[in-house]
């Protein structure tokens, strides 16, 4: 049907100097408008007004920037405009967006980078530095019994003035010079796992371990979201004493956090977790991988969604290495959320991780970036609604694009794919919640004319691709819409610290 509609258009064709001409083309803009993320929602007119404020916003940044693109923030590295983005009319408002749920992200990067930096000030942190690696753990005192060169945190912070922006600089991505300091995608990746090894001995002592889970959790909140979705391999926690918790112990822990945030803020929807060991493994670790998984599932059935691998896709073992693993698992009646399509080659072993993913029937992909170069399987996503989730500031911070204008999510969302945007991992380039990555994404990937419908619909897809049976998705959408009725409103009667020339007289027509 589509293709009869195209060749109808086609047919219409008139010569350039026909009166018809700028009614045709009319006609060719407006019927590709159709296919785009959200552009099948109806907005009520209070949701229009909202929009047209968003908008006068959105026009305003473009303009500025279509006259000297080095002004265009979406255009940019986010490490060279965070600071300016922050002071966004258009972030502004996108910051108060009801946004449903974050559907990916990772265990340890979950916070906010000033967090993670002050859990530094904690007593009884101590450093080893080797070489380039360094390495944080807590201990009385007397308890050290391995050979490293312990030294206080705080010890260091009184002797040392250049230590705190060194120290800074191993637990974070953010750089002057991206481009010089990170020359390609392997040195980009080097220094990212670089910084899991970094705070792993940080954010596995227990006490830290669950204040900072709620901590995330409380983040997320402030932001808009109200559910979670989020990956995890559950790492070794310890204690003052130096005991170690099993993997059973430690999910219990987000268990617990969740309750006790759940408690304190009854509005926040929920969370589970999917279960995504490192890939960079032989087959013995992954037959462990899938008895862990049975465990976890057994014990805490409603907490955990799934199962992933995650680590550098074009350095690990494709998909098909673990093919037994994964049937039994799938034989077990385990949703899969597969990393897949991380990377800029084609034809590689990990470059058909997408279509081994479709064929284990993914529940959604995590990023997908190369999902264009398997038009079978861009296809295959689109029929089987299978979600796609695209995290803008971490594909460009780990070099699969630069300006995000030229992101393969441009064409997924002009196409109207089953998209959600996350965050992946915010602790460790700078970001917080998903208000960045959705500027990102409405501000580069969604283009000049999309308009509040696509935010709505981003929210919408947030829930409806969730690992949510559906009855509580049912009760998750009436909770996200009456939280949408309520921004609407609040935005309305806003006053805005900002010049409103072409709203007012649209505000006043609309009424």
């Amino acid at each position: 049907m589509k293709n009869v509609c195209i060749l109808v258009l086609l047919s219409a064709y008139v010569p350039l100097s026909s009166s018809d001409y700028w009614a045709e083309r009319e006609k060719l803009i407006n019927y590709e408008k159709q296919f785009s993320l959200g552009s099948k929602l109806n907005l009520t007119e209070k949701e229009k007004r909202v929009s047209d404020i968003l908008m006068t916003y959105k026009f305003e940044e473009y303009d500025l920037g279509f006259l000297n693109p080095n002004d265009f923030l979406a255009g940019q590295h986010f490490f060279k405009v965070k600071d300016k983005i922050e002071k966004s009319k258009v972030f502004d408002i996108i910051q108060r967006v009801p946004k449903g749920s974050s559907l990916h992200s990772h265990d340890e990067a979950l916070v906010s980078q000033e967090y993670l930096y002050n859990l530094t000030y904690r007593d009884n942190l101590y450093i080893c530095i080797e070489k380039d690696q360094i390495n944080l753990h807590f201990f009385r005192g007397n308890n050290i019994s391995d050979s490293c060169n312990w030294t206080l945190v705080s010890d260091l912070r009184r002797s040392d003035k250049n230590f705190d922006s060194y120290l800074k600089s191993k637990i974070s991505m953010i750089c002057n010079d991206p481009d010089k300091t990170y020359s390609n995608s392997n040195t980009v990746w080097k220094a990212f796992q670089t910084i899991f090894r970094t705070i792993g001995g940080l954010l596995t002592y227990k006490p830290i371990f669950e204040e900072y889970f709620y901590e995330a959790l409380l983040e997320l909140y402030e932001d808009n979201v109200k559910y979670l979705e989020f990956r995890g391999f559950l790492p070794e926690v310890y204690d003052i004493d130096g005991n170690i918790y099993s993997k059973l112990e430690v999910l219990g822990m987000y268990v617990h956090t969740f309750k006790k945030f759940q408690t304190d803020h009854p509005d926040f929807f929920g969370a589970r977790f999917i279960y995504a060991p490192n890939r960079h493994v032989d087959n013995a670790t992954m037959d462990e991988y899938v008895n862990t998984f049975r465990k976890l599932r057994k014990k805490y059935p409603d907490f955990v969604a799934g199962f992933d691998l995650v680590g550098q896709e074009d350095a690990g073992n494709p998909l098909i290495s673990f093919l037994s693993q994964l049937e039994e698992l799938q034989k077990m009646g385990v949703n899969f959320f597969f990393h897949a399509g991380e990377t800029n080659w084609e034809g590689e072993s990990t470059d058909f991780n997408i279509l081994d993913a479709i064929l284990l029937n993914t529940t959604r992909i995590g990023h997908s970036y190369a999902i264009l170069k398997h038009p079978i399987a861009a296809q295959l996503v689109k029929e089987k609604d299978i979600a796609l989730e695209i995290c803008p500031i971490s594909n460009q911070v780990l070099k699969l694009v630069t300006d995000l204008r030229n992101h393969p999510g441009v064409i997924l969302i002009a196409n109207g794919f089953p998209v959600v945007i996350s965050a992946d991992d915010p602790s460790f380039w700078g970001s917080r919640g998903l208000s960045y990555d959705w500027y990102m994404a409405f501000m580069a990937l969604a283009g000049k004319n999309s308009d509040l419908r696509f935010l709505k619909q981003l929210a919408i897809n947030s829930i409806k691709y969730s690992s949510l049976d559906e009855n509580k998705k049912k009760l998750a959408m009436n909770e996200w819409e009456s939280d949408w009725n309520v921004f609407i409103e609040a935005e309305l009667q806003r006053q805005y610290p900002y010049d409103l020339p072409n709203v007012i007289n649209v505000i006043e027509i609309n009424d």
